[in-house]
């Protein structure tokens, strides 16, 4: 089942199609882990604060947008929500223009449409529409907290929605150096040829023709390394601080204060002192050592578990 992206309405005119949006592409990037060769220990992302330079839990993090050199304002999950909330869960179908017209540099993203309850009706109505008409319908919609032109376009019986770039998104080639003139001109004999040669090379569109070459190249190579034993156990990483200590430090403030505060009667200095001292004498602790490298073999085997991994 595709990954639900979005739930919503397709809405042309005064026509409401409740639908959800679903991924329709998915990648082929084959990812790869940071490791240190020199213990095999698996390297981390992490969040750093950079006033303090130590890291930071996700829950304290806040888009910021800076609308002057220094000066920001903070967004969270409930403003972008709220920005335009009816921009958020419509695709709001703006033209309908000719397929053809469209450049296909202006499309970027597939998703698929598919509809949601009581929406069936008004969705094969305007997949219909669509296809007789051999249009595209031209809509924005807000995904990830930006809003996208995108295009509606029949595929089988799906609805397909196609996320666009803006036309200030599409650079000009005013500025390259372009060959132009007579000068440049091919000659007829080369011409000639050189449609013949595009006319023997013409196929059919058949999508499965075409792989990701170098994927199974790196796949063949990896394959080659685990046969021939070349692989590595990743050393196990070193325990972290408690995140609580941070906790055990306010609490001891706390405690300090309320004792100053404590009815004032002479008796705050000498409590101050106590919690000092038992301050100093709080544990330190430490973390685990990296435990030795290993460096295991894998059976041939894994080199097929591998390529189906993959």
């Amino acid at each position: 089942m595709p990954r639900t992206v979005w739930k919503g309405a397709i809405t042309f005119g005064l026509v409401h199609v409740p639908v959800v949006v679903y991924a329709a592409a998915r990648s082929g990037r084959l990812d790869f882990d940071w490791i240190d060769r020199r213990d095999n220990a698996p390297v981390g992302y992490q969040r750093i604060n950079k006033r303090t330079g130590k890291a930071i839990d996700a829950e304290y993090i806040v888009k910021g947008y800076e609308y002057e050199k220094g000066e920001y304002v903070f967004m969270n999950d409930e403003d972008f929500r709220q920005a335009n909330t009816a921009a958020t869960q419509t695709v709001d179908v703006l033209d309908f223009v000719e397929a053809a017209e469209v450049p296909l540099y202006y499309f970027d993203t597939p998703y698929y449409l598919a509809p949601d309850r009581r929406g069936e009706k008004g969705y094969v109505l305007l997949r219909e529409v669509l296809r007789k008409s051999g249009r595209l319908g031209l809509a924005q919609v807000v995904l990830h907290t930006r809003q996208y032109l995108a295009a509606l376009l029949p595929l089988g019986d799906a609805l397909m929605l196609i996320t666009m770039r803006y036309a200030d998104e599409i650079v000009a080639a005013d500025d390259l150096n372009l060959p132009h003139g007579k000068e440049h001109a091919p000659g007829a004999r080369e011409m000639e040829m050189a449609l013949r040669l595009v006319d023997d090379m013409t196929q059919s569109w058949d999508p499965e023709r075409y792989r990701d070459e170098y994927r199974d190249d790196l796949l063949a190579a990896i394959d080659r390394k685990i046969e021939s034993g070349k692989t590595h156990a990743l050393a196990e990483p070193g325990e972290e601080a408690p995140r609580g200590s941070a906790k055990v430090i306010d609490l001891m403030s706390m405690l300090k204060q309320s004792i100053e505060r404590r009815g004032g009667d002479g008796k705050a200095a000498p409590a101050k002192k106590t919690a000092k001292k038992a301050a100093k004498r709080a544990p330190r602790k430490t973390a685990r050592k990296t435990p030795a490298r290993k460096t295991a073999a894998r059976k041939s085997s894994a080199a097929s578990s591998r390529r189906k991994a993959a």
